[in-house]
């Protein structure tokens, strides 16, 4: 089987292993995010670093009262997620309005930058 990364670009791979015909045009792949860009986290680091002091509160607190921290951690997992909700709708009301204007039709480079930056969000949460 021929391996995708040394083929040149008059030989891109079809579903088959093989080789495509010489008028198929191949095409270019966006690269892969390396690194989050600090705007582009799921959650500010400040916000983090509330939630886990909260977290780790709630495990020093179990000794002394086992069901309020238990309580707290569970009261944190809400805030945690309601947070992370906010931030991912946000994304999303931002990523369709870069490419879903309703007075102009979105430009290839538009949507070629917008597909990356759904790219990025997804690969975000596939990583949590």
């Amino acid at each position: 089987m021929t391996d995708a990364k040394h083929l040149t670009p008059h030989e891109p791979v079809t579903g088959s292993g093989s080789p495509a015909p010489a008028a198929v045009t191949p095409v270019t792949p966006i690269p892969p995010v390396t690194e989050s860009a600090p705007e582009s986290e799921l959650l500010p680091r400040d916000e983090r670093d509330k939630l886990g002091l909260r977290l780790q509160q709630a495990l020093s607190a179990f000794v002394d009262d086992p069901r309020q921290a238990v309580s707290e951690a569970d009261s944190l997992f809400d805030d945690a997620v309601r947070h992370l909700t906010e931030t991912l709708a946000e994304r999303r009301r931002t990523l369709r309005t870069s490419w879903q204007g309703q007075d102009s039709e979105a430009q290839t480079e538009e949507l070629r930058l917008a597909l990356r930056q759904y790219r990025e969000s997804v690969e975000q949460l596939l990583r949590v």
